[in-house]
């Protein structure tokens, strides 16, 4: 574990220097256990791939006795259990239309698009953790035979519902943003609703599968 100061009110904490599931369990048993029973100073806790992004009130607290606490909590989460994690599916039409870089993803890897497709939905992916936009799950871990790098240019405008890969990454954009994953795909799904319990489909530490489906079954889910 390495603590290291990010402001006067928040330090960021490392528990590894690669992304692996094993690492991953460090930092969502130590995310849980935070959330269970949080020091009186804590303020928010951000989770990345290997860290943490702890904000602490100033005004109670240092960075010294910060890091402390948190080395102690973390041997605790050593032997905490967590609850069985989700699986989330997510319905994805692969139509060419809604699939702007399947063509593209599938000549750099010499394969077909619908071995692109196949190969996508062919495993389940973890979701390591939220960021870029409310509900935006980083899911991994992409196959080595359709892992591509993101675009060279972002787009100004993705879609909402677009499924993107970037390097061995894959996700969903909630909402219409620029982006720069290659997309080969869109969910009918709402990733993020304000209104809804929890808001986002997905969440840390969820098991998310992908569905093939036809572009009239996309529309009939589009419109319920």
């Amino acid at each position: 574990m390495r603590c290291c100061a990010a402001s006067d009110q928040s330090v960021l904490l490392y528990l590894g220097e690669e992304i692996s599931l094993a690492t991953h369990e460090r930092v969502l048993k130590l995310l849980r256990l935070l959330q269970k029973d949080p020091p009186a100073w804590l303020r928010n806790v951000q989770p990345a791939y290997c860290s943490l992004m702890i904000t602490f009130d100033a005004c109670r607290v240092d960075h010294a006795e910060v890091e402390s606490t948190l080395r102690q909590f973390e041997q605790r989460a050593e032997s905490f259990r967590q609850p069985k994690s989700r699986t989330v599916e997510i319905p994805v039409c692969y139509d060419a239309e809604l699939a702007p870089d399947l063509e593209e993803v599938a000549r750099a890897h010499n394969l077909k698009s619908k071995d692109v497709v196949r190969l996508h939905t062919s495993r389940p992916y973890h979701a390591y953790f939220l960021g870029f936009a409310p509900g935006f799950a980083y899911l991994g871990d992409l196959s080595d035979q359709i892992a591509t790098p993101r675009l060279d240019v972002p787009r100004k405008k993705v879609p909402a519902g677009s499924v993107g890969i970037a390097g061995k990454q894959t996700a969903v954009y909630p909402f219409s943003t620029p982006g720069g994953w290659r997309l080969i795909g869109r969910t009918p799904l709402a990733l993020f609703q304000a209104g809804r319990k929890p808001m986002e489909l997905i969440s840390i530490g969820d098991q998310v599968r992908f569905r093939s489906i036809s572009r009239k079954e996309f529309s009939q889910l589009a419109s319920v």
